[in-house]
């Protein structure tokens, strides 16, 4: 590579990162704002996203994924619940009578769809100006960000 190639490389890698992290304050801030609207708090928000998108897990596969201490996660899903959002249930698959499974009520996804409804529509507007190997370059783009984010945040643990 020459210099001005890699000078070219490493200023568009830069604009990549700034911009990724112009979009973390951005989907931070529209987070915090659904959040409000539903009361739940960023870390409710995300237990009850995996949830939803993971299907029920036991509250300490939930706390390994989202990196919150037991005792926060138990807060988490006392809110969670009391919100009508999970239910806990007892675990038919363990010989441990007192385990836990932590299930999102599903019912209750549409006032969540109704909240992001804005967004989801803009990003179904964006993704009308890509073609479809675009598409796949820009989420294949996407799901290796969020690696490096997952093995980044394994590696602070």
């Amino acid at each position: 590579m020459t210099d001005r190639v890699a000078g070219t490389h490493r200023q568009l890698t830069n604009a990549v990162k700034e911009a990724l992290r112009d979009l973390n304050i951005q989907l931070a801030l529209l987070n915090r704002r659904f959040g409000g609207r539903v009361e739940l708090k960023d870390a409710d928000w995300t237990c009850l996203d995996l949830l939803n998108r993971q299907g029920q897990l036991s509250p300490k596969e939930l706390a390994r994924r989202t990196g919150l201490h037991p005792a926060t996660l138990t807060g988490v899903l006392d809110r969670l619940e009391r919100g009508g959002w999970v239910v806990r249930e007892r675990d038919p698959h363990s010989p441990d009578r007192r385990a836990v499974t932590v299930r999102a009520l599903r019912e209750r996804n549409s006032e969540l769809y109704d909240m992001f409804a804005g967004m989801n529509h803009r990003m179904d507007e964006l993704c009308r100006d890509y073609n479809a190997a675009e598409l796949e370059v820009i989420a294949g783009f996407l799901r290796r960000t969020a690696e490096a984010g997952h093995d980044s945040t394994e590696e602070l643990a």
